[in-house]
Protein backbone atom coordinates (compact mmCIF):
# COMPACT_ATOMS: atom_id res chain seq x y z
CA UNK A 1 0.00 0.00 0.00
CA UNK A 2 0.96 3.34 -0.77
CA UNK A 3 2.61 5.65 1.75
CA UNK A 4 2.30 9.19 2.57
CA UNK A 5 4.68 11.55 4.20
CA UNK A 6 3.56 13.67 7.18
CA UNK A 7 4.00 16.61 5.02
CA UNK A 8 0.75 15.61 2.83
CA UNK A 9 -1.08 14.32 5.86
CA UNK A 10 -0.55 18.15 7.63
CA UNK A 11 -2.06 19.57 3.99
CA UNK A 12 -5.08 17.41 4.14
CA UNK A 13 -5.72 18.80 7.79
CA UNK A 14 -5.39 22.35 6.95
CA UNK A 15 -7.48 21.70 4.19
CA UNK A 16 -10.12 19.85 5.90
CA UNK A 17 -10.22 22.72 8.86
CA UNK A 18 -10.79 25.57 6.19
CA UNK A 19 -13.74 23.34 5.09
CA UNK A 20 -12.72 22.04 2.05
CA UNK A 21 -14.99 18.49 1.83
CA UNK A 22 -13.27 15.39 1.98
CA UNK A 23 -13.40 14.23 -1.94
CA UNK A 24 -12.01 17.89 -2.71
CA UNK A 25 -9.17 17.26 -0.43
CA UNK A 26 -8.55 13.37 -1.72
CA UNK A 27 -8.45 14.87 -5.43
CA UNK A 28 -6.17 18.30 -4.73
CA UNK A 29 -3.71 16.14 -3.01
CA UNK A 30 -4.10 12.84 -5.09
CA UNK A 31 -4.44 10.55 -2.28
CA UNK A 32 -7.80 8.08 -2.05
CA UNK A 33 -11.38 9.46 -0.31
CA UNK A 34 -11.42 6.28 1.97
CA UNK A 35 -7.46 6.92 3.26
CA UNK A 36 -8.71 11.04 4.35
CA UNK A 37 -11.61 9.75 6.05
CA UNK A 38 -9.39 7.73 7.84
CA UNK A 39 -6.85 10.49 8.70
CA UNK A 40 -9.68 12.57 9.91
CA UNK A 41 -10.82 9.99 12.52
CA UNK A 42 -8.03 9.15 13.28
CA UNK A 43 -6.81 12.66 14.07
CA UNK A 44 -10.22 13.87 15.40
CA UNK A 45 -10.05 16.70 13.12
CA UNK A 46 -14.06 17.41 13.47
CA UNK A 47 -13.15 18.21 17.44
CA UNK A 48 -11.08 21.02 16.39
CA UNK A 49 -14.07 22.54 14.96
CA UNK A 50 -16.14 23.79 17.39
CA UNK A 51 -14.79 26.99 18.22
CA UNK A 52 -16.09 28.59 14.93
CA UNK A 53 -19.56 29.97 14.75
CA UNK A 54 -22.21 29.14 12.23
CA UNK A 55 -22.35 31.92 10.19
CA UNK A 56 -18.13 31.88 10.21
CA UNK A 57 -18.62 28.18 8.86
CA UNK A 58 -20.73 28.47 6.28
CA UNK A 59 -19.31 31.92 4.92
CA UNK A 60 -15.51 29.82 4.90
CA UNK A 61 -17.33 27.21 2.47
CA UNK A 62 -18.94 30.35 0.48
CA UNK A 63 -15.77 32.00 0.39
CA UNK A 64 -13.61 28.89 -0.61
CA UNK A 65 -16.66 28.28 -3.63
CA UNK A 66 -16.34 31.66 -5.08
CA UNK A 67 -12.91 31.24 -5.95
CA UNK A 68 -12.64 27.63 -7.53
CA UNK A 69 -11.88 27.84 -11.37
CA UNK A 70 -14.25 26.07 -13.28
CA UNK A 71 -17.41 25.59 -11.13
CA UNK A 72 -19.22 22.64 -11.53
CA UNK A 73 -23.49 22.73 -11.54
CA UNK A 74 -23.47 21.33 -8.07
CA UNK A 75 -20.81 24.01 -6.93
CA UNK A 76 -23.29 26.56 -8.24
CA UNK A 77 -26.03 24.93 -6.28
CA UNK A 78 -24.38 25.13 -3.32
CA UNK A 79 -23.37 28.29 -3.39
CA UNK A 80 -26.75 29.58 -3.90
CA UNK A 81 -27.86 27.53 -0.83
CA UNK A 82 -25.40 28.87 1.18
CA UNK A 83 -26.07 32.66 0.52
CA UNK A 84 -29.27 31.89 1.86
CA UNK A 85 -28.22 30.35 4.75
CA UNK A 86 -26.06 33.30 5.53
CA UNK A 87 -28.49 35.80 4.82
CA UNK A 88 -30.86 34.17 7.66
CA UNK A 89 -27.66 33.91 9.96
CA UNK A 90 -26.57 37.46 9.57
CA UNK A 91 -30.45 38.85 10.28
CA UNK A 92 -30.70 36.49 13.38
CA UNK A 93 -27.31 37.83 14.78
CA UNK A 94 -27.95 41.94 13.95
CA UNK A 95 -31.03 40.97 15.95
CA UNK A 96 -29.55 39.72 18.34
CA UNK A 97 -26.66 42.57 18.59
CA UNK A 98 -30.18 44.76 18.36
CA UNK A 99 -31.40 43.31 21.34
CA UNK A 100 -28.20 43.40 23.54
CA UNK A 101 -27.62 47.10 22.92
CA UNK A 102 -31.31 48.11 23.85
CA UNK A 103 -30.75 45.58 27.19
CA UNK A 104 -27.29 47.53 27.60
CA UNK A 105 -29.05 50.90 27.42
CA UNK A 106 -31.86 50.23 29.87
CA UNK A 107 -29.02 48.62 32.24
CA UNK A 108 -30.18 44.73 31.95
CA UNK A 109 -27.19 42.31 31.02
CA UNK A 110 -26.44 41.79 27.85
CA UNK A 111 -27.44 37.93 27.13
CA UNK A 112 -26.17 36.74 23.50
CA UNK A 113 -25.01 38.78 20.82
CA UNK A 114 -21.73 40.39 20.25
CA UNK A 115 -20.79 43.64 18.09
CA UNK A 116 -17.79 42.93 15.34
CA UNK A 117 -15.16 45.32 14.35
CA UNK A 118 -15.61 46.47 10.59
CA UNK A 119 -13.71 44.05 8.45
CA UNK A 120 -10.54 45.79 7.53
CA UNK A 121 -10.75 46.11 3.40
CA UNK A 122 -8.89 43.96 1.39
CA UNK A 123 -7.69 43.98 -2.31
CA UNK A 124 -8.00 41.08 -4.79
CA UNK A 125 -6.32 37.89 -4.24
CA UNK A 126 -4.06 36.77 -6.24
CA UNK A 127 -3.87 32.65 -6.85
CA UNK A 128 -0.71 30.92 -6.14
CA UNK A 129 0.80 34.09 -5.19
CA UNK A 130 4.59 33.25 -4.22
CA UNK A 131 6.36 36.47 -5.08
CA UNK A 132 7.24 37.04 -1.73
CA UNK A 133 9.21 34.58 -1.04
CA UNK A 134 12.96 34.88 -0.81
CA UNK A 135 16.35 32.75 -1.10
CA UNK A 136 16.50 33.07 2.89
CA UNK A 137 13.19 31.74 3.03
CA UNK A 138 14.00 28.40 0.90
CA UNK A 139 17.01 28.14 3.22
CA UNK A 140 15.35 28.41 6.37
CA UNK A 141 12.82 26.24 5.39
CA UNK A 142 14.01 23.48 2.99
CA UNK A 143 17.92 22.98 2.84
CA UNK A 144 17.90 22.13 6.62
CA UNK A 145 16.13 19.14 5.53
CA UNK A 146 18.42 17.67 2.66
CA UNK A 147 20.60 14.80 3.25
CA UNK A 148 24.24 15.64 1.78
CA UNK A 149 23.96 13.59 -1.26
CA UNK A 150 20.73 15.93 -2.01
CA UNK A 151 22.68 19.13 -1.04
CA UNK A 152 25.13 17.11 -4.02
CA UNK A 153 22.40 17.31 -6.17
CA UNK A 154 21.37 20.87 -5.63
CA UNK A 155 25.05 21.96 -6.26
CA UNK A 156 25.21 20.13 -9.74
CA UNK A 157 21.98 21.79 -10.40
CA UNK A 158 23.57 25.53 -10.57
CA UNK A 159 26.42 24.14 -12.73
CA UNK A 160 25.28 21.04 -14.85
CA UNK A 161 22.77 21.05 -17.79
CA UNK A 162 21.81 17.53 -17.77
CA UNK A 163 22.02 15.16 -14.89
CA UNK A 164 21.73 11.91 -15.08
CA UNK A 165 21.21 9.97 -11.74
CA UNK A 166 21.01 6.41 -10.90
CA UNK A 167 19.80 5.58 -7.76
CA UNK A 168 18.72 3.43 -4.90
CA UNK A 169 14.98 3.22 -3.83
CA UNK A 170 13.37 5.10 -1.20
CA UNK A 171 16.41 7.81 -0.98
CA UNK A 172 14.13 10.58 -1.11
CA UNK A 173 15.15 11.56 -4.74
CA UNK A 174 11.30 12.52 -5.94
CA UNK A 175 10.88 14.40 -2.72
CA UNK A 176 13.94 16.26 -3.27
CA UNK A 177 13.66 17.10 -6.73
CA UNK A 178 9.79 18.30 -6.31
CA UNK A 179 11.40 20.98 -3.44
CA UNK A 180 14.11 21.64 -5.83
CA UNK A 181 11.71 22.65 -8.91
CA UNK A 182 9.22 24.72 -6.92
CA UNK A 183 12.06 26.76 -5.11
CA UNK A 184 13.89 27.44 -8.56
CA UNK A 185 10.36 28.40 -9.98
CA UNK A 186 9.59 31.04 -7.42
CA UNK A 187 13.11 32.41 -7.71
CA UNK A 188 13.74 32.38 -11.57
CA UNK A 189 9.72 32.81 -13.41
CA UNK A 190 10.94 28.93 -14.92
CA UNK A 191 8.89 26.65 -16.10
CA UNK A 192 9.24 23.08 -14.62
CA UNK A 193 8.31 20.41 -16.26
CA UNK A 194 7.68 17.12 -14.55
CA UNK A 195 7.45 13.76 -17.01
CA UNK A 196 6.56 10.45 -15.68
CA UNK A 197 5.35 7.26 -16.91
CA UNK A 198 1.99 7.85 -15.82
CA UNK A 199 -0.32 10.94 -14.54
CA UNK A 200 -1.04 9.05 -11.75
CA UNK A 201 2.80 8.77 -11.22
CA UNK A 202 3.92 12.56 -12.17
CA UNK A 203 0.70 13.35 -9.37
CA UNK A 204 2.98 12.44 -6.78
CA UNK A 205 5.40 15.40 -7.71
CA UNK A 206 2.22 17.49 -7.88
CA UNK A 207 1.32 15.85 -4.23
CA UNK A 208 4.99 16.50 -2.73
CA UNK A 209 4.96 20.60 -3.94
CA UNK A 210 1.33 20.81 -2.55
CA UNK A 211 1.90 19.50 0.55
CA UNK A 212 5.26 20.52 1.53
CA UNK A 213 4.13 24.29 0.19
CA UNK A 214 1.41 24.44 2.57
CA UNK A 215 2.89 23.20 5.62
CA UNK A 216 6.34 25.49 4.93
CA UNK A 217 4.65 28.99 3.84
CA UNK A 218 0.93 28.01 4.45
CA UNK A 219 0.02 28.62 0.65
CA UNK A 220 -3.09 26.78 -0.59
CA UNK A 221 -1.27 25.86 -4.19
CA UNK A 222 -4.32 25.50 -6.93
CA UNK A 223 -4.26 23.57 -10.08
CA UNK A 224 -4.86 20.13 -11.11
CA UNK A 225 -2.78 19.47 -14.76
CA UNK A 226 -0.73 22.43 -14.02
CA UNK A 227 0.05 25.09 -11.22
CA UNK A 228 0.75 28.26 -12.03
CA UNK A 229 2.62 30.56 -9.54
CA UNK A 230 2.83 34.43 -9.52
CA UNK A 231 6.29 35.02 -8.69
CA UNK A 232 8.39 38.53 -8.60
CA UNK A 233 10.01 37.40 -12.03
CA UNK A 234 6.31 36.77 -13.76
CA UNK A 235 4.44 33.47 -14.09
CA UNK A 236 5.60 30.17 -13.53
CA UNK A 237 4.30 27.08 -14.90
CA UNK A 238 4.66 23.39 -13.21
CA UNK A 239 3.41 20.96 -15.51
CA UNK A 240 2.61 17.77 -14.46
CA UNK A 241 2.71 15.50 -17.70
CA UNK A 242 2.48 11.39 -17.95
CA UNK A 243 4.24 9.20 -20.76
CA UNK A 244 2.59 10.63 -24.15
CA UNK A 245 4.42 12.83 -26.23
CA UNK A 246 1.30 14.45 -27.69
CA UNK A 247 0.47 16.45 -24.66
CA UNK A 248 3.69 17.55 -24.55
CA UNK A 249 5.28 19.44 -27.56
CA UNK A 250 4.48 22.66 -27.27
CA UNK A 251 6.20 23.51 -23.45
CA UNK A 252 9.13 24.51 -22.60
CA UNK A 253 10.94 24.73 -19.17
CA UNK A 254 13.01 22.71 -16.96
CA UNK A 255 12.81 19.39 -17.22
CA UNK A 256 12.92 16.38 -14.79
CA UNK A 257 11.90 12.55 -16.15
CA UNK A 258 11.36 10.06 -13.21
CA UNK A 259 11.86 6.37 -13.14
CA UNK A 260 12.90 6.96 -16.42
CA UNK A 261 14.62 2.83 -16.68
CA UNK A 262 11.04 1.80 -16.47
CA UNK A 263 9.27 3.99 -18.99
CA UNK A 264 8.14 2.42 -22.15
CA UNK A 265 8.94 3.90 -25.50
CA UNK A 266 11.37 5.70 -23.66
CA UNK A 267 13.57 7.17 -26.59
CA UNK A 268 10.43 8.43 -28.23
CA UNK A 269 9.72 10.21 -25.07
CA UNK A 270 13.61 11.27 -24.79
CA UNK A 271 13.67 12.62 -27.90
CA UNK A 272 10.13 15.30 -26.96
CA UNK A 273 12.12 16.01 -23.09
CA UNK A 274 15.18 17.04 -25.26
CA UNK A 275 13.30 19.63 -27.71
CA UNK A 276 11.74 20.92 -24.70
CA UNK A 277 14.65 21.70 -23.12
CA UNK A 278 16.74 22.53 -26.47
CA UNK A 279 17.55 26.30 -25.69
CA UNK A 280 20.69 26.96 -23.27
CA UNK A 281 18.80 28.16 -20.24
CA UNK A 282 16.94 24.95 -20.03
CA UNK A 283 18.11 21.59 -17.56
CA UNK A 284 17.62 18.45 -17.98
CA UNK A 285 17.61 15.71 -15.17
CA UNK A 286 17.18 12.25 -15.27
CA UNK A 287 16.46 9.82 -12.02
CA UNK A 288 15.93 6.58 -11.94
CA UNK A 289 16.26 3.12 -10.43
CA UNK A 290 18.20 0.72 -12.98
CA UNK A 291 15.94 -2.01 -14.90
CA UNK A 292 17.36 -4.09 -17.50
CA UNK A 293 20.27 -4.00 -19.70
CA UNK A 294 17.82 -4.30 -22.46
CA UNK A 295 16.20 -1.31 -21.69
CA UNK A 296 16.20 1.34 -24.46
CA UNK A 297 17.71 4.13 -22.09
CA UNK A 298 20.74 1.65 -20.80
CA UNK A 299 22.92 3.02 -23.71
CA UNK A 300 22.77 6.48 -22.75
CA UNK A 301 23.36 5.83 -19.22
CA UNK A 302 26.80 3.40 -19.87
CA UNK A 303 27.97 6.10 -22.89
CA UNK A 304 27.41 3.94 -25.81
CA UNK A 305 24.83 6.13 -27.32
CA UNK A 306 27.35 9.25 -27.14
CA UNK A 307 30.12 6.67 -28.74
CA UNK A 308 28.24 5.70 -31.61
CA UNK A 309 28.56 8.67 -33.25
CA UNK A 310 32.37 8.19 -33.91
CA UNK A 311 33.01 5.33 -36.80
CA UNK A 312 36.55 5.09 -35.79
CA UNK A 313 37.57 3.32 -32.18
CA UNK A 314 40.16 6.07 -31.81
CA UNK A 315 37.66 8.98 -31.17
CA UNK A 316 35.43 6.67 -28.85
CA UNK A 317 35.90 7.98 -25.37
CA UNK A 318 36.12 6.24 -22.26
CA UNK A 319 33.29 6.95 -19.60
CA UNK A 320 34.29 6.86 -16.05
CA UNK A 321 33.70 4.43 -13.52
CA UNK A 322 30.56 3.12 -11.34
CA UNK A 323 32.93 4.01 -8.66
CA UNK A 324 33.43 7.62 -9.87
CA UNK A 325 29.94 8.26 -10.85
CA UNK A 326 29.30 7.56 -7.22
CA UNK A 327 31.29 10.96 -6.51
CA UNK A 328 29.51 13.25 -8.65
CA UNK A 329 31.22 13.20 -11.96
CA UNK A 330 30.89 14.91 -15.94
CA UNK A 331 31.11 12.57 -18.44
CA UNK A 332 32.58 12.98 -22.49
CA UNK A 333 29.21 13.80 -23.30
CA UNK A 334 29.18 16.66 -20.38
CA UNK A 335 26.82 14.99 -18.67
CA UNK A 336 27.08 14.68 -14.59
CA UNK A 337 26.40 11.35 -13.63
CA UNK A 338 25.76 10.26 -10.37
CA UNK A 339 25.26 7.10 -8.65
CA UNK A 340 23.48 7.07 -4.98
CA UNK A 341 23.51 3.62 -3.51
CA UNK A 342 22.10 2.39 -0.61
CA UNK A 343 25.19 2.90 1.54
CA UNK A 344 25.97 6.03 -0.73
CA UNK A 345 22.64 7.37 1.17
CA UNK A 346 23.10 5.83 4.29
CA UNK A 347 26.67 7.81 4.43
CA UNK A 348 25.16 10.99 3.23
CA UNK A 349 23.05 10.93 6.73
CA UNK A 350 19.80 9.15 5.34
CA UNK A 351 19.40 6.55 8.76
CA UNK A 352 15.79 5.74 7.09
CA UNK A 353 17.17 1.78 5.92
CA UNK A 354 17.08 -1.60 8.36
CA UNK A 355 20.04 -3.67 6.67
CA UNK A 356 19.46 -6.50 8.29
CA UNK A 357 15.63 -6.55 7.31
CA UNK A 358 16.40 -5.55 4.42
CA UNK A 359 18.27 -8.33 3.73
CA UNK A 360 15.82 -10.90 5.04
CA UNK A 361 13.44 -9.56 2.53
CA UNK A 362 15.46 -9.65 -0.36
CA UNK A 363 17.69 -12.39 -2.29
CA UNK A 364 21.17 -11.55 -2.98
CA UNK A 365 20.35 -10.38 -6.92
CA UNK A 366 17.25 -8.71 -5.52
CA UNK A 367 19.21 -6.31 -2.94
CA UNK A 368 21.94 -5.77 -5.61
CA UNK A 369 19.34 -4.53 -8.11
CA UNK A 370 16.79 -2.68 -5.95
CA UNK A 371 19.40 -0.70 -3.47
CA UNK A 372 23.00 -1.20 -4.90
CA UNK A 373 21.87 0.30 -8.54
CA UNK A 374 22.84 -2.90 -10.50
CA UNK A 375 21.19 -3.87 -13.79
CA UNK A 376 19.58 -7.14 -14.44
CA UNK A 377 20.71 -9.36 -17.37
CA UNK A 378 17.51 -10.06 -18.59
CA UNK A 379 19.14 -12.14 -21.21
CA UNK A 380 19.32 -15.15 -18.57
CA UNK A 381 15.86 -14.25 -17.58
CA UNK A 382 12.57 -16.49 -18.39
CA UNK A 383 10.60 -12.93 -19.02
CA UNK A 384 11.87 -10.27 -20.92
CA UNK A 385 11.81 -6.59 -20.31
CA UNK A 386 10.43 -5.60 -23.36
CA UNK A 387 7.54 -7.89 -22.78
CA UNK A 388 6.64 -6.83 -19.83
CA UNK A 389 6.98 -3.16 -20.97
CA UNK A 390 4.02 -4.13 -23.31
CA UNK A 391 2.39 -4.90 -20.22
CA UNK A 392 2.18 -0.86 -18.48
CA UNK A 393 -1.04 0.88 -18.87
CA UNK A 394 -2.57 3.69 -16.97
CA UNK A 395 -5.08 3.12 -14.49
CA UNK A 396 -6.99 6.36 -15.07
CA UNK A 397 -7.69 5.26 -18.64
CA UNK A 398 -10.19 2.25 -16.98
CA UNK A 399 -13.48 3.77 -16.46
CA UNK A 400 -15.29 0.41 -15.57
CA UNK A 401 -12.97 0.83 -12.42
CA UNK A 402 -12.92 3.53 -9.42
CA UNK A 403 -10.43 2.64 -6.49
CA UNK A 404 -12.51 5.11 -4.53
CA UNK A 405 -15.92 3.67 -5.05
CA UNK A 406 -17.38 1.40 -2.01
CA UNK A 407 -17.84 -2.09 -5.26
CA UNK A 408 -14.72 0.04 -7.36
CA UNK A 409 -15.49 -2.89 -9.87
CA UNK A 410 -19.04 -3.10 -9.47
CA UNK A 411 -20.73 -6.62 -9.97
CA UNK A 412 -18.11 -7.63 -12.35
CA UNK A 413 -16.05 -10.86 -11.38
CA UNK A 414 -12.39 -10.16 -10.49
CA UNK A 415 -9.55 -13.10 -9.96
CA UNK A 416 -7.18 -13.38 -6.57
CA UNK A 417 -3.87 -14.30 -6.19
CA UNK A 418 -2.23 -14.89 -3.03
CA UNK A 419 1.72 -15.44 -2.23
CA UNK A 420 2.58 -16.08 1.47
CA UNK A 421 5.43 -14.43 3.76
CA UNK A 422 8.16 -16.53 4.04
CA UNK A 423 10.30 -15.30 7.20
CA UNK A 424 10.57 -11.76 6.84
CA UNK A 425 9.82 -11.41 3.56
CA UNK A 426 6.25 -9.72 2.17
CA UNK A 427 3.22 -11.09 1.96
CA UNK A 428 1.27 -10.25 -1.46
CA UNK A 429 -2.51 -10.16 -2.82
CA UNK A 430 -3.73 -9.17 -6.24
CA UNK A 431 -6.81 -8.64 -7.73
CA UNK A 432 -7.35 -9.13 -11.24
CA UNK A 433 -9.85 -8.29 -13.69
CA UNK A 434 -10.45 -11.57 -15.89
CA UNK A 435 -11.44 -11.32 -19.72
CA UNK A 436 -15.10 -11.22 -20.34
CA UNK A 437 -14.08 -13.78 -23.68
CA UNK A 438 -11.38 -15.85 -23.91
CA UNK A 439 -8.01 -14.93 -25.06
CA UNK A 440 -9.00 -11.50 -23.84
CA UNK A 441 -7.01 -9.14 -21.41
CA UNK A 442 -6.31 -9.67 -17.74
CA UNK A 443 -5.86 -5.87 -15.78
CA UNK A 444 -4.42 -6.09 -12.56
CA UNK A 445 -6.67 -3.66 -10.22
CA UNK A 446 -5.06 -3.53 -6.69
CA UNK A 447 -1.79 -5.08 -5.04
CA UNK A 448 -1.53 -5.14 -1.38
CA UNK A 449 2.18 -5.89 0.49
CA UNK A 450 1.70 -7.14 4.11
CA UNK A 451 4.43 -7.02 6.10
CA UNK A 452 4.62 -9.15 9.79
CA UNK A 453 0.64 -9.45 9.67
CA UNK A 454 -0.17 -12.93 11.20
CA UNK A 455 -2.52 -15.66 8.92
CA UNK A 456 -5.47 -14.38 10.53
CA UNK A 457 -5.07 -10.28 10.35
CA UNK A 458 -4.28 -11.47 6.33
CA UNK A 459 -7.13 -13.36 5.66
CA UNK A 460 -9.45 -10.92 7.68
CA UNK A 461 -8.35 -8.35 4.87
CA UNK A 462 -8.86 -10.97 2.17
CA UNK A 463 -12.58 -11.06 3.66
CA UNK A 464 -13.13 -7.72 3.34
CA UNK A 465 -11.88 -7.14 -0.16
CA UNK A 466 -14.52 -9.96 -0.86
CA UNK A 467 -17.18 -7.77 0.65
CA UNK A 468 -16.00 -4.57 -2.14
CA UNK A 469 -15.12 -7.22 -5.05
CA UNK A 470 -16.87 -10.23 -6.63
CA UNK A 471 -14.60 -12.83 -6.56
CA UNK A 472 -15.26 -15.94 -8.73
CA UNK A 473 -11.80 -17.23 -7.62
CA UNK A 474 -8.71 -16.61 -5.39
CA UNK A 475 -5.52 -18.92 -5.68
CA UNK A 476 -3.25 -19.53 -2.61
CA UNK A 477 -0.03 -20.71 -2.22
CA UNK A 478 -0.44 -23.49 0.65
CA UNK A 479 3.10 -24.38 0.76
CA UNK A 480 4.39 -23.64 4.40
CA UNK A 481 2.73 -20.79 6.07
CA UNK A 482 0.49 -20.23 3.04
CA UNK A 483 -1.75 -22.91 4.52
CA UNK A 484 -3.30 -20.91 7.42
CA UNK A 485 -4.22 -18.32 5.51
CA UNK A 486 -6.14 -21.06 3.17
CA UNK A 487 -7.82 -22.64 5.54
CA UNK A 488 -9.24 -19.02 6.76
CA UNK A 489 -10.38 -17.62 3.42
CA UNK A 490 -11.85 -21.28 2.54
CA UNK A 491 -14.14 -20.72 5.39
CA UNK A 492 -15.79 -17.75 3.83
CA UNK A 493 -14.80 -18.21 0.39
CA UNK A 494 -15.27 -22.08 -0.13
CA UNK A 495 -13.98 -21.81 -3.77
CA UNK A 496 -10.66 -20.74 -2.32
CA UNK A 497 -7.92 -23.07 -4.77
CA UNK A 498 -5.22 -24.33 -2.92
CA UNK A 499 -1.79 -24.65 -4.55
CA UNK A 500 0.81 -26.65 -3.91
CA UNK A 501 4.35 -26.33 -4.84
CA UNK A 502 6.23 -28.34 -7.18
CA UNK A 503 8.42 -28.77 -9.91
CA UNK A 504 5.35 -28.93 -12.54
CA UNK A 505 3.36 -27.14 -10.47
CA UNK A 506 5.73 -24.31 -11.14
CA UNK A 507 6.13 -24.90 -14.60
CA UNK A 508 2.58 -24.69 -15.16
CA UNK A 509 2.26 -21.59 -13.48
CA UNK A 510 5.36 -20.39 -15.54
CA UNK A 511 4.06 -20.90 -18.79
CA UNK A 512 1.03 -19.83 -18.10
CA UNK A 513 2.11 -16.27 -17.04
CA UNK A 514 4.96 -16.38 -19.97
CA UNK A 515 2.14 -17.04 -22.56
CA UNK A 516 -0.25 -13.84 -20.92
CA UNK A 517 2.28 -11.74 -21.51
CA UNK A 518 4.14 -12.36 -24.18
CA UNK A 519 0.70 -12.50 -25.94
CA UNK A 520 -0.01 -8.58 -24.80
CA UNK A 521 -3.00 -9.97 -23.20
CA UNK A 522 -2.42 -8.31 -19.44
CA UNK A 523 -2.00 -5.03 -18.22
CA UNK A 524 -0.91 -3.02 -14.86
CA UNK A 525 -0.48 0.76 -14.10
CA UNK A 526 2.78 1.79 -15.22
CA UNK A 527 3.32 3.36 -11.79
CA UNK A 528 3.47 -0.22 -10.34
CA UNK A 529 7.39 -0.91 -11.66
CA UNK A 530 8.12 -3.41 -8.51
CA UNK A 531 5.94 -5.75 -10.68
CA UNK A 532 8.20 -5.85 -14.12
CA UNK A 533 10.70 -5.75 -11.46
CA UNK A 534 9.61 -9.14 -9.42
CA UNK A 535 9.13 -10.73 -12.84
CA UNK A 536 12.15 -10.22 -14.06
CA UNK A 537 14.17 -11.85 -11.26
CA UNK A 538 12.67 -15.51 -12.28
CA UNK A 539 15.42 -17.68 -13.49
CA UNK A 540 15.12 -21.45 -15.01
CA UNK A 541 17.41 -23.96 -13.31
CA UNK A 542 17.47 -27.65 -12.99
CA UNK A 543 16.82 -29.55 -9.64
CA UNK A 544 18.97 -32.30 -8.64
CA UNK A 545 17.73 -34.80 -11.38
CA UNK A 546 17.77 -32.23 -14.05
CA UNK A 547 14.19 -31.54 -14.04
CA UNK A 548 13.88 -27.69 -15.30
CA UNK A 549 12.56 -25.36 -12.64
CA UNK A 550 12.01 -21.95 -12.10
CA UNK A 551 13.07 -20.10 -9.16
CA UNK A 552 13.23 -16.38 -8.01
CA UNK A 553 16.12 -16.93 -4.95
CA UNK A 554 13.24 -18.82 -2.94
CA UNK A 555 13.71 -21.80 -0.71
CA UNK A 556 11.41 -22.80 2.10
CA UNK A 557 12.92 -20.03 4.34
CA UNK A 558 12.92 -17.28 2.16
CA UNK A 559 10.44 -15.82 -0.97
CA UNK A 560 10.92 -13.51 -3.26
CA UNK A 561 9.24 -11.99 -6.87
CA UNK A 562 5.97 -12.31 -4.31
CA UNK A 563 3.95 -9.99 -5.97
CA UNK A 564 5.12 -11.90 -9.61
CA UNK A 565 3.49 -15.35 -7.85
CA UNK A 566 0.50 -13.18 -6.59
CA UNK A 567 -0.54 -12.78 -10.18
CA UNK A 568 0.54 -16.36 -11.50
CA UNK A 569 -2.07 -17.68 -8.55
CA UNK A 570 -4.44 -15.78 -10.20
CA UNK A 571 -3.74 -16.58 -13.89
CA UNK A 572 -4.21 -20.16 -12.57
CA UNK A 573 -7.74 -19.80 -12.91
CA UNK A 574 -7.45 -20.04 -17.12
CA UNK A 575 -6.29 -23.05 -18.75
CA UNK A 576 -3.34 -23.31 -20.09
CA UNK A 577 -5.17 -23.24 -23.98
CA UNK A 578 -7.05 -20.60 -22.82
CA UNK A 579 -8.95 -20.91 -25.80
CA UNK A 580 -10.75 -23.91 -24.30
CA UNK A 581 -13.10 -22.68 -21.59
CA UNK A 582 -14.34 -24.23 -18.73
CA UNK A 583 -15.67 -23.78 -15.52
CA UNK A 584 -13.92 -26.24 -12.94
CA UNK A 585 -11.74 -24.54 -11.24
CA UNK A 586 -7.71 -25.94 -12.31
CA UNK A 587 -6.35 -27.85 -8.49
CA UNK A 588 -2.63 -27.85 -8.16
CA UNK A 589 -0.29 -30.47 -6.16
CA UNK A 590 -3.16 -32.71 -5.22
Amino acid sequence: MQQHTDEVIQAAKSLYLKKHKVPEIAATLAVPKRTVYQWRSAGQWDDMLGGESALDCVARRYTLLVGRDGKADGDLKEMDRLLDHMVRLREMQVREIEAANEARDEGRPVVGGRTRRPKKKRGKIIKNDVSHLTESDFREKFHGRFYEYQHELRQAKETHRVRNILKSRQIGATWYFAQEAFEDACLSGDNQIFLSATRRQADVFRAYIVAIVKEKFDIELKGKDEIVLHTAHGQATLYFLSNNSKSAQSYHGHVYIDEYFWITKFNELYKVASAMAAHKKWRITLFSTPSAVTHEAYDLWTGDRFNKRWSRQAKRKEFPSFEAMQRGVVCPDKVWRKVITIKDAEAGGCDLFDFEDLNLQYSTDEFRNLFMCEFVDDLQAVFRLHNLEACYGDMDEWTDFNPDAARPFGNLPVWGGYDPSRNRDDASFVILAPPLQPGGMFRVLARYKWVDKSYTWQAQRIKELTQQFNFVHIGIDVTGPGIGVFESVQAFFPAAMPITYGVQTKTTLVLKAKDVIESGRIQWDASLTDIAHAFLTIRQGTTGNGMITYSAGRTEATGHADVAWAIMHALANEPLNSQHQRKAVVAFGK
